[in-house]
């Protein structure tokens, strides 16, 4: 079962940029589509971005379009580049990932929390 490990989240001040990196506990993460997702106080979670198993497309959320960027390296991480933070972007930020077959991501990450200061 692929396993998944956020970092890189912390305190910024708005406009400012953080990196996330999302790793894989194996391999197979290479066939997986991955995603991100982010949960804000109060709502309900919602899709940031997503990349192909092979990274040949992405799509991201009108809300981070032109600021964020997914890409992955090796076999094992996934980034999500964040520039031009906005208070709103605040919200704990979650990996997830699926078999290219699927609609639904199945596998999830514990989260890690994102905030921006005004």
């Amino acid at each position: 079962q692929v396993q998944l490990v956020e970092s890189g989240g912390g305190l910024v001040q708005a406009g400012g940029s953080l990196r996330l990196s999302c790793a894989a506990s194996e391999r197979t993460f290479m066939n997986y589509d991955m995603g991100w997702f982010r949960r804000a106080p109060g709502k309900e979670r919602e899709f940031v971005a997503r990349i192909a198993w092979n990274g040949g497309s992405t799509y991201y959320a009108d809300s981070v379009k032109g600021r964020f960027t997914i890409s992955r390296e090796n076999a094992k991480t996934v980034y999500l580049q964040m520039n031009s933070l906005k208070s709103e972007d605040t919200a704990v930020y979650y990996c997830a990932a699926k078999r290219p077959s699927q609609s639904t991501f199945d596998y999830w990450g514990q989260g890690t929390q994102v905030t921006v200061s005004s």
